[in-house]
């Protein structure tokens, strides 16, 4: 009776009208979270081409759940991490009367919690696939008869929707739609494929770090931003220099000692930086979108599955949407400006003199050619920084921030990896 209910609302949520929009950006907290939660616009004249929010938490899963089960003739689902069983009887009672069901389940970092998932649909007639185990499928997407896709930051994974902090754009966009599923069905067949753009989609590794880089270096007033991961030297790099600009840059995540060290660069710059504890009381940043010069004239969100790192941006399967219509842009803005100010001042560490020092973190590339990234974050800009293991080395100069990304190619995965850059010595291992 309960998910009875819940779908029933969930229909009433997806059936606003543009009329029941307000063009007045609401307070902070509560009414932010009404505002953001029920926003509804049209972007053009054409009856076929909308966008609609959803802010999670406060939004629930149920539009969701009221899509799939609402199909006629197909549902496509790219999906980095499922563990929804609501979600998957659903998929299956689809499945079941006829729906055409085609999941695409990622095995490269996910195959081990997936397996559950992939195991039950695939006893129920649902068409289940393991992406390419060369990529990370981080996109998560679903698209409902050819003709409506949600483009998702968040996961389906049930034990997550009540604590994180998530959006999801559906989106009836014929062109978006239509290049949404060109790429489905590639990826689905093992295909190799460029993704199409259509009116606004941003495709990792295709257009996506130029999108982000784009939305970032053009803001004139304003940059709000929420993401998981600050590991990309390039997106550090432009909001620092954003700040330095005199855009006024408000940063919020969860905390994580990893981003230390572009915390305190971001700091530095004059970026204005609040964090959740990472722990389950408090609110979780899974949220990938950027908001610019929000209330403004060329203001714009993007929003999707892309994190900063360098692997999102450039290397993964991901999908996210650029958005200027301003109904949307203000709902996130609202949410946004909550989040911040419920969230903690970052404290950048102690200054450690006037002495050279860096930091470095490294990722397999690919292991069947002992291909590794390193990440060098230090205070020595413009320096040769060099990373060495086992016989091999490569070098790379920093940036004016003190980044640099070395390709270090031989070395055997779990190796040390030894980092010199001005004088300083890091360690690390992949």
């Amino acid at each position: 009776m309960y998910r009875k209910i819940l779908i029933m609302l969930a229909a009433a949520g997806l059936g606003l009208s543009v009329a029941a929009c307000s063009s007045a950006v609401p307070g902070q907290g509560a009414a932010a979270e009404q505002f953001a939660q029920t926003t509804a616009v049209r972007l053009s004249s054409s009856p076929t081409a909308s966008l609609r929010l959803l802010t999670e938490p406060a939004s629930g899963i149920g539009p969701i759940y009221q899509l799939i089960t609402g199909a006629k003739h197909s549902v496509d689902l790219t999906m980095y991490e499922l563990a929804d069983p609501a979600a998957e009887a659903d998929l299956a009672a689809d499945a079941a009367r006829g729906v055409d069901v085609r999941v695409l389940l990622d095995q490269h970092l996910e195959k081990s919690r997936n397996t559950s998932a992939y195991n039950y649909l695939n006893a129920r007639r649902v068409h289940v696939r393991w992406a390419p185990a060369s990529t990370t499928y981080h996109q998560k997407t679903l698209t409902v008869d050819n003709a409506t896709s949600v483009i998702m930051t968040l996961n389906l994974v049930a034990s997550d929707y009540s604590g994180t902090r998530d959006f999801a754009v559906i989106d009836t966009g014929r062109a978006d739609v239509a290049a949404i599923v060109a790429t489905f069905n590639a990826d689905f067949a093992g295909q190799a494929i460029s993704p199409p753009d259509g009116a606004d989609l941003v495709w990792s590794p295709t257009n996506a770090k130029a999108s982000v880089l784009s939305v970032i270096d053009g803001a004139k007033h304003t940059l709000a931003v929420e993401d998981e991961e600050m590991d990309d030297p390039a997106v550090t790099a432009a909001l620092a220099a954003a700040a330095r600009r005199g855009v006024h840059v408000t940063i919020t995540m969860t905390a994580d000692s990893e981003w230390d060290q572009a915390f305190a660069e971001l700091a530095r710059a004059g970026a204005h930086i609040r964090l959740y504890p990472d722990n389950a009381s408090a609110l979780y940043i899974h949220a990938k979108v950027i908001v610019a010069d929000a209330g403004r004239s060329g203001q714009r969100v993007l929003a999707g599955s892309q994190n900063f790192s360098v692997a999102s941006l450039g290397y993964n399967r991901e999908l996210g949407i650029l958005i200027g219509n301003a109904h949307i842009v203000a709902a996130i803005s609202a949410t946004l400006a909550g989040d911040y100010a419920g969230a903690s001042a970052y404290s950048p560490p102690p200054a450690s003199g006037s002495g050279a020092s860096c930091t470095a973190t490294a990722t397999v590339y690919d292991a069947s050619r002992d291909e590794n990234n390193v990440y060098v974050h230090s205070n020595q800009p413009d320096q040769e920084a060099t990373a060495s293991a086992d016989g091999y080395s490569h070098s790379y100069r920093t940036n004016g921030s003190g980044y640099a990304l070395i390709y270090l190619n031989g070395p055997p995965p779990g190796v040390k990896i030894t980092v010199t850059v001005g004088g300083a010595t890091c360690t690390t291992s992949d």
